[in-house]
């Protein structure tokens, strides 16, 4: 079953190259994806999956500012009732800060060296969980994250 993904590279990070490769593989991977474009706030990146309405949003951050913005997003878009959104994220972001973004309802990280097979691995496993009407998203996954295992 291909989902609506929206890809999307908070804050002031100009760097955007491992998130278009993301998002071209899941394209091939028969997956619709929306790509936003550099420096979207968590506002911008929110209005955009709801419009969409997509079921995933991926997170790009190399700025360092993932700590913050992550969060946030995860905030909005419980705000906004989207608590179906399931939020992944990528980039360098330090082991030390990974239980905080999964706390915020964030479901995976990725860093660098990720293979594209683990991201439809990835995907796969939401789709299941979907399918066995599981809880997944940022507002109702409880403790929910994939390990890859």
């Amino acid at each position: 079953m291909a989902m609506r993904i929206v890809i999307a590279k908070p804050g002031l990070d100009g760097h955007d190259r491992g998130a278009k490769v993301v998002a071209r593989a899941l394209r091939d991977a028969g997956h619709e994806v929306i790509y936003t474009g550099l420096r979207r706030t968590p506002e911008q990146i929110v209005r955009t999956v709801l419009d969409e309405d997509a079921d995933l949003l991926g997170l790009s951050s190399l700025s360092g500012a993932h700590a913050f913005l992550f969060p946030r997003i995860c905030e909005l878009l419980k705000e906004a009732g989207a608590d179906e959104v399931v939020v992944f994220g990528g980039g360098i972001i330090p082991v030390d800060d990974r239980e905080q973004l999964y706390d915020s309802g964030m479901r995976a990280i990725f860093g660098p060296g990720t293979t594209m097979a683990e991201m439809g691995e990835f995907c796969t496993a939401v789709e299941a969980r979907r399918s066995a009407g599981e809880p997944s998203g940022v507002g109702e996954g409880g403790d929910w994250k994939w390990s890859g295992e």
